[in-house]
């Protein structure tokens, strides 16, 4: 049995749309919906090893994708930013305005 890498499923979340509708599918119901090996391999007709395979296949595309673009990495970055920058506003007695557009801003990243 291997351990489900719990990074996957953010990184499916973000590059999934990428990947063939079967890859995505199994990664779907092996890191959203929860499903074991064998369950997926029912569902979709294959053997366990079948769905082993694709699960480990497709999570070494996604961490290629990351590698080559660093997009969620990034993301991550901007949103910590972006919680940062209203932390500050709230400690600092900046005028209304200036709060509002950094609040703006950051439902903008948040989206």
């Amino acid at each position: 049995m291997f351990e489900k890498n719990l990074n996957v499923g953010y990184l499916l979340d973000f590059y999934g749309e990428l990947l063939p509708e079967r890859k995505r599918m199994v990664l779907e119901m092996y890191y959203d919906e929860d499903y074991s090996l064998s369950e997926i391999a029912d569902e979709i007709g294959i053997s366990r090893q079948g769905v082993r395979n694709i699960v480990k296949k497709t999570e070494s595309e996604l961490f290629f994708y990351e590698e080559k673009l660093g997009l969620a990495k990034k993301l991550l970055q901007v949103e910590a930013y972006s919680d940062s920058l209203c932390q500050l506003a709230d400690q600092h007695s900046l005028p209304e305005d200036v709060k509002e557009k950094i609040l703006q801003l950051t439902q903008v990243v948040k989206q």
